[in-house]
């Protein structure tokens, strides 16, 4: 598509006329075309043969001018057409946007940091974030900057590397950072470079306990700048085989027993959480039963 753009400029420029800006590819302007016409306007924006007829068979009935223009923001934002082929094919729905949604959203995150091939790898990784709400981009968004205290340009870092933070509910972002912040005691900095939030929670979670409970890792006191504990990276990004080998000493059969054990620890504090909070509803209506005998007394007392 982009060579026969530059030799259409070309001839423009032989004849004596300025190119034109580039635009949508001008076959998304005629009218619904069904069978071998859509297929040659798919072909027209750069789409093999093969290519288009996969294109065609996602959402068969779905107006020929919103595939085409949703292809074409796709091709827009730099996806070879296969990235951007297999992009829709990951998520059909994205068919169903407006092209102006996926143009508006894209400059979105241009704003945030993710231009050019940092967008191109973000949408590709993370088709969901054309689909997302304004509102929770935005709060995710707001909570990294203002709650986690990550610069501009750290923030840029993480979503260019874990463009689905995003996607995550603030309050479990919030918790997930705050585990890494005070109880493991890594700083923002540290986080970016080892890429945080790549690795889901409970997993995270899960090896640090078991460095701490082998003697492995201590959180560091107030102050503290240098310690003897593994480094985030090293934890989040060796494999499971390696992680035990280099940093836990340990076995998979002693690491599988401890997750078994860990599991079955939650489940007891969820257990005894949820006895706790049910003596205290139990004692809120106790006492509210004594409150309104006490009342009954007080004016059958008056009566008399």
């Amino acid at each position: 598509m982009a060579a026969r753009l530059l030799r259409g400029c070309g001839r423009a420029a032989a004849a004596g006329r300025a190119p034109a800006p580039r635009r949508l590819p001008a076959a998304l302007g005629l009218g619904p075309r069904r069978g071998c016409g859509e297929a040659a306007g798919l072909r027209a924006m750069g789409f093999s043969e093969e290519q288009a007829r996969r294109l065609l068979g996602l959402r068969p009935r779905l107006d020929p001018r919103r595939r085409e223009a949703a292809a074409a923001q796709l091709l827009l934002l730099g996806l070879s057409a296969e990235a951007a082929l297999g992009l829709l094919e990951r998520s059909p729905g994205l068919l169903r946007l407006p092209a102006e949604r996926l143009e508006e959203r894209a400059g979105e995150l241009r704003r945030l940091g993710l231009g050019g091939g940092r967008l191109q790898r973000a949408v590709s990784r993370c088709p969901q974030l054309f689909t997302l709400p304004r509102r929770r981009l935005a709060a995710a968004v707001r909570l990294l900057r203002e709650r986690c205290l990550f610069t501009a340009e750290q923030l840029k870092e993480v979503l260019a590397t874990s463009p689905a933070v995003l996607l995550e509910e603030p309050r479990c972002l919030h918790h997930h950072f705050q585990y890494a912040y005070f109880r493991m005691g890594v700083q923002q900095k540290e986080m970016v470079k080892a890429r945080l939030f790549q690795m889901p929670f409970a997993e995270l979670r899960t090896r640090h306990i078991f460095l701490e409970r082998r003697g492995f890792y201590q959180t560091p006191c107030k102050g503290q700048t240098t310690t003897s504990n593994p480094k985030l990276k090293d934890i989040l990004q060796l494999p499971e085989k390696d992680f035990l080998a280099s940093l836990a000493h340990s076995t998979p059969e002693e690491y599988e027993v401890f997750k078994k054990l860990l599991a079955r620890e939650e489940e007891e504090e969820e257990e005894d959480d949820k006895e706790e909070e049910d003596e205290e509803e139990d004692g809120d209506a106790l006492y509210l039963e004594e409150d309104e005998d006490l009342g009954t007394e007080r004016g059958e007392t008056a009566q008399k």
